[in-house]
């Protein structure tokens, strides 16, 4: 199988860098699947999880908080606003997140961003998918 370089960054690290077989990805209008030799893309990223690995095989996650991705046919860079491997999540935290979320979503009597907090929840969610919860 042909492999890829995968470099996952944000403004505050490198989170990952690795050589791949495969990668999916939550673009702007749906999931982006990415191989060796793809043709050169720049993409913008949603609230998601990303998975990497072999081409058929059990694929390693993680959550992405939006950002912008470019593939040069043999590097995929991901810059992201947040990423954390599905080792590094703490479940119960994004537990506690997703369900603070849910509560302010349903309170019509509590004064509170909707907008941030749909973002809240987005990004639980995905912490929550990408550490197999």
């Amino acid at each position: 199988m042909s492999v890829f370089h995968l470099e996952v960054v944000t403004p505050e690290r490198t989170v990952l860098d690795t050589e791949v077989e495969a990668v999916l990805l939550p673009a702007k209008g749906g999931l982006l699947g990415i191989w060796a030799n793809h043709a050169p893309v720049i993409a913008a990223l949603e609230i998601g999880v990303v998975q990497y690995g072999p081409k058929n095989g059990t694929k390693e996650r993680l959550a992405v908080s939006g950002g912008f991705t470019e593939m040069d046919g043999q590097t995929l860079r991901i810059f992201a606003n947040t990423a954390e491997t599905a080792d590094e999540i703490d479940v119960m935290r994004a537990k506690q997140a997703k369900e603070r979320a849910e509560r302010r979503l349903t309170d019509q009597q509590e004064d509170w961003d909707f907008q941030r907090t749909q973002v809240a929840l987005q990004k639980a969610v995905a912490r929550l998918r990408a550490a197999g919860e």
